[in-house]
């Protein structure tokens, strides 16, 4: 069985790593010229944890992960107001659980693949033809190839999606805010293993310290626009409209700006499809159904639903319709959950009033100075998930 995966990024290259390990022939096609890096960080356990090491990736994980102490948030003087450790996080997931770039973890899944998948960069997909015995599948810079079945791990704004699904495609919900980040060389001051944050009502102003004397910079904002300009100068530009009146380290931040070449810079939404394929075309990751970034784990459930995909392929012996059912029958409603659990925290991350923040502290406090309150609150994230043992 040939497969065409749209996507290059975490899903993609989890679902080729599982396809060839169950024997078929996956292809990943990449718009983009080389690997993406950059981003921001996740904290990364549950699930998708326990793919990555059924992959055999825990070590290199843990590696390229970060042992956070704490999240501060600090008034605009730079005082704390608030702190809480994430002790209890590590123990309710029996210490599988790290925080590490995005860009950094797609890198280690890639390199399991590298050299034994095609992939094709700098060219994606512009029209999917299905027929008797497949799917044609055409691209923008190279021939018309014929496939089996064809995945969309394609992200957000997927693709595969608006092709195969046509007017279904527009399933993207908008939850109010906009997210940008970016990584920045040589800032000041550094705080490392401490995830520093100032508010304001409607606006999230972050940064945590990297390796090599790098910070990652990251901005949540309330917002009604949904149109990101494509180019950096106008992201640039609408970003500091944005956050022109934020104090604290806001203003170096965004004078920092000058240096960066590589700006994330995108709505935060969910995705929510009725169904997650059609004929010989599947989705996953968030192109199937985007929890969004304030989720937290969306990574890891694209690494899970990568993982889901192959098993069912390889338990259906290619049969890809009785795998699409199987797949989703078993992580609709899992999903779904995570989503509803995902949209309570839009006012976590992007409070809307002062009394909003004050109250987020006081519960902060009460947290951390009750003994193992914190764990209380990391066992109502976990995942009530099992894998199932795939023969891959």
């Amino acid at each position: 069985m040939k497969i065409a995966i749209s996507g290059a990024g975490v899903a993609g290259p989890t679902l080729a790593y599982w396809l060839h390990r169950a024997g078929y022939e996956p292809t990943l096609i990449e718009a983009a010229p080389q690997l993406r890096t950059g981003g921001y960080v996740i904290d990364f356990w549950g699930v998708g944890y326990e793919v990555g090491r059924r992959m055999g990736l825990e070590s290199v994980i843990r590696d390229l992960g970060y042992d956070v102490r704490s999240i501060r948030c600090v008034g605009r003087d730079g005082r704390t107001d608030a702190s809480l450790g994430v002790d209890g996080f590590r123990r309710a997931t029996g210490g599988q659980y790290t925080t590490l770039a995005r860009g950094d973890l797609a890198a280690a899944i890639y390199s399991t693949i590298e050299h034994d998948v095609e992939t094709k960069f700098g060219d994606s997909i512009t029209a999917i033809n299905e027929h008797a015995d497949g799917v044609s599948v055409s691209f923008a810079e190279s021939t018309t190839r014929d496939f089996d079945i064809v995945i969309g791990a394609d992200g957000l704004h997927s693709n595969v999606r608006r092709l195969a699904f046509g007017t279904e495609s527009n399933v993207e919900y908008f939850l109010g805010c906009v997210v940008a980040a970016f990584v920045v060389k040589g800032y000041r001051p550094r705080d490392d293993l401490v995830y520093v944050n100032h508010s304001t009502p409607g606006r999230s102003v972050s940064r945590f310290s990297l390796r090599d004397d790098m910070t990652l910079v990251l901005f949540i904002i309330r917002s009604d626009r949904t149109d990101i300009p494509n180019d950096i100068l106008g992201r640039k530009t609408l970003l500091r409209s944005m956050l022109s009146d934020v104090d604290w380290e806001c203003p170096t931040m965004l004078a920092a700006l000058d240096d960066v070449d590589d700006l994330y810079f995108d709505v935060v939404s969910q995705v929510k499809l009725n169904r997650w394929s059609l004929g010989r075309t599947g989705l996953v990751g968030d192109a199937a159904a985007c929890v969004s970034l304030l989720a937290g784990e969306g990574t890891g459930l694209a690494m899970t639903e990568a993982y889901v995909l192959a098993g069912e392929l390889l338990c259906a012996k290619g049969d890809y319709r009785r795998a699409f059912d199987a797949y989703e029958r078993r992580l609709r409603t899992f999903v779904d959950d995570k989503q509803v659990g995902a949209r309570k925290f839009v006012a976590v991350f992007a409070t809307k009033t002062r009394l909003g923040i004050g109250l987020r502290n006081v519960a902060m406090h009460i947290m951390d100075a009750i003994p193992r309150a914190d764990v209380l609150m990391a066992r109502s994230l976990t995942d009530n998930l099992r894998l199932p043992d795939y023969p891959m």
